[in-house]
């Protein structure tokens, strides 16, 4: 499967919420897979590796945030063969927090049909 086919595949399983997400991640993510975010903190680090700390971080943000929507657009391709990028919005309410939306590209490297890293950058403003 080329990278833009696992972009594609990606954006569609995504965009199905939380069930379709996981399920993505079971059959797409390496083992080792490195997940870096823009800004982390002691209950949550900016960079973790491996499945169980992915699936461990999405079990943190559900159990943390209820999502209204989630919006995915891409894959956008460039000169990298092994990358692709997805921009993600969504409606979410943190617990104990108002109602916001945010957006974030992610930048994902594939090697050998599989996802080995997965980077979030933000609109910083």
């Amino acid at each position: 499967m080329s990278v833009l086919e696992i972009g594609h595949k990606m954006a569609a399983m995504v965009s199905q919420g939380r069930e379709g997400e996981e399920a993505f991640i079971s059959e797409y993510y390496a083992p080792d897979v490195v997940s870096i975010e823009g800004q982390g903190t002691d209950e949550m680090p900016a960079r973790l590796q491996g499945l169980d700390a992915i699936r461990g971080k999405h079990e943190w943000w559900y159990a943390n945030h209820e999502i209204h929507e989630t919006k995915v657009e891409g894959p956008y391709v460039g000169h990298s063969e092994d990358q692709f990028a997805l921009r993600f919005s969504m409606a979410m309410t943190p617990h104990g927090g108002e109602r916001t939306e945010m957006a974030e590209m992610a930048l994902f490297t594939v090697r050998d049909g599989k996802v080995v890293q997965e980077e979030f950058l933000y609109l910083m403003s």
